[in-house]
């Protein structure tokens, strides 16, 4: 019996080694997406990324490849000033949180984004730390680490979606 992952690490060279590892998670998480234009949601019950690194390791690089995967078109911009972006695909809803500029985390409840969390949506939050214990828990953790020219990425499955993600993307990198 396969044991699960909840841990996948791996180094990432470029910029270009990171779009491919959202586009790759993107593809874990809707295993039909290749084969469509359109991820299929007949089973999709919503799912939480929390983006983790410093000021440019690529939280935002990583958001906007996994957005492109999913389908979204046209110009995709970094939420840091506005703390979130909205886009629809289909009937899917995804949300991309940038909480960088809280200077504490009652900020996030002031903000009223609770709804957008608990929806049936896919979620991206960079700087997640800033909102503390008051976000509820992520499926999949990404930390981005600077490591000599490159970044080194650490996914952490939190939920056991996530385990299945990123044992769909660890089969990805095999095949």
């Amino acid at each position: 019996m396969n044991q699960e992952l909840s841990h996948y690490h791996l180094f990432l060279a470029d910029e270009e080694a990171t779009t491919l590892l959202a586009k790759r998670l993107a593809n874990a998480i809707f295993p039909d997406l290749s084969s469509s234009c359109e991820p299929n949601l007949s089973k999709f019950t919503g799912a939480r990324i929390y983006l983790h690194g410093d000021l440019g390791a690529g939280k935002t690089t990583f958001a906007r490849a996994f957005l492109q995967a999913l389908g979204v078109t046209g110009r995709i911009k970094s939420p840091t000033y506005t703390l979130l972006e909205s886009y629809n695909v289909s009937s899917l809803y995804l949300y991309h949180f940038d909480f960088y500029r809280f200077s504490d985390s009652d900020e996030w409840q002031e903000a009223g984004f609770e709804e957008q969390l608990l929806d049936q949506a896919i979620v991206l939050v960079e700087w997640s730390e800033k909102a503390n214990e008051q976000l509820p828990p992520p499926d999949v953790r990404l930390h981005l680490n600077y490591q000599d020219e490159g970044r080194e990425a650490v996914l952490s499955a939190i939920s056991d979606k996530g385990k299945q993600w990123l044992n769909n993307l660890n089969s990805q990198t095999k095949a």
